[in-house]
């Protein structure tokens, strides 16, 4: 059975879902039609594929309002889990290369993400 944290690292594994997740990031809550307008070389049928892919692994959220949808990044969920992969392997990779210099640096807990607040 696959983790959460697999199903995230292969949804971003792709490069137009994260140039989606990019846009999201810097724009907030936005409709399909919105991302298929700022992401190049790629149609709205295959925007909204990849948002399936996106929605259905937990990165994303959707909010239907009448004939529009709306898109937004999840801020739990499998993205904690990915997170929390990469903060392991690098505070791995920090603490051998402290000790390959011979001087122990102390590693940091990461801060925790915190949630979009959202006007709409």
């Amino acid at each position: 059975m696959r983790s959460a944290a697999q199903e995230a690292f292969d949804a971003l594994a792709d490069p137009t879902r994260r140039a989606i997740l990019l846009h999201l990031a810097n724009r907030g809550e936005v409709t399909a039609g919105t991302i298929s307008e700022a992401v190049d070389g790629v149609g709205r049928t295959a925007v909204s594929s990849h948002l399936r892919v996106l929605r259905t692994c937990g990165l994303v959220n959707e909010r239907k309002q009448g004939r529009h949808r709306y898109y937004e990044l999840s801020a739990d969920g499998p993205v904690l889990d990915a997170l929390a992969f990469l903060h392991s392997i690098l505070r791995a990779g920090m603490e051998d290369a402290a000790a390959a210099v011979g001087d122990r640096v102390p590693v940091s807990p990461p801060e925790e993400p915190r949630a979009r607040e959202n006007a709409s």
